[in-house]
Parts: C-alpha cells; structure tokens; sequence
C-alpha cells in the first residue's frame, strides 16, 4: 500500500528511528512499534489487509469538541493500554477522501492512506 504523510515532520517520525525516540520522549518500544506498524501498512496490498488483523484495532473516528475527526481512522501504536494512536485518511487512487461509502465497502480496493498524525488518545 502506498502511504502519505501530512507533514514532513510526521514522515520523519514515521520513518526514522531517531526522530520517533525523540517523539515519544525516548522510548525506544513505542518508536520500533511504531515503525513496525508502518511497514505493516507499507506491505498491505490493500487497507482490508490491515482491518482484519486484531492486533491493530483499527476504528473509525469521530467529531469530539474541536477535533474534526470525522472520515479519519485510526489504529494502535503499540497495543490498547498504550494511548499512542495513528491517524490515517483511506485515499483513492487519485488520492482524494474515499469515504462515499462505508469502510467495509471500501477497504479491499483502498490502496493508498494519508497518515494525519501520531497522537495520544483525545489530545
């Protein structure tokens, strides 16, 4: 699956060790969890492949307060008791939103995602 980043930033974070210890403060499990799961996205022929494994958690999102989440997923860092989440848009191939339909209509021909952010849960 190709991925997107929002920002350089989150690219550097998502993809270079070093960048993602400093991130999580110098935790050194989030930074290779997170970049397990990214290369977990990086080998998904289609976002399908991602949903169906449990171990992500892979959830919709919704408008809390001023975070317009809506149309946004997410999936784990590192496991359900860590907050770290990342934040991805499922994109088409001429990589505008997807979301016409619902995710389960959808998900075996997503082959592009736009990572948003890593975020700690609600923040």
């Amino acid at each position: 699956m190709e991925i997107i980043f929002s920002s350089s930033k989150i690219e550097n974070v998502c993809t270079q060790i070093k960048s993602a210890k400093k991130f999580f403060g110098g935790d050194m499990q989030l930074s290779l969890s997170l970049h397990a799961r990214i290369n977990a996205l990086a080998s998904a022929e289609t976002l399908h492949d991602i949903i169906v494994q449990p171990q992500f958690r892979f959830h919709n999102l919704h408008n809390i307060g001023s975070n317009q989440l809506e149309g946004y997923f997410a999936i784990n860092v590192k496991t359900a008791k860590e907050p770290w989440r990342i934040i991805l848009q499922p994109l088409d191939e001429n990589r505008n939103s997807c979301l016409k339909s619902s995710i389960d209509e959808i998900a075996c021909s997503v082959r592009i995602v736009k990572i948003i952010k890593v975020s700690k849960h609600y923040e």
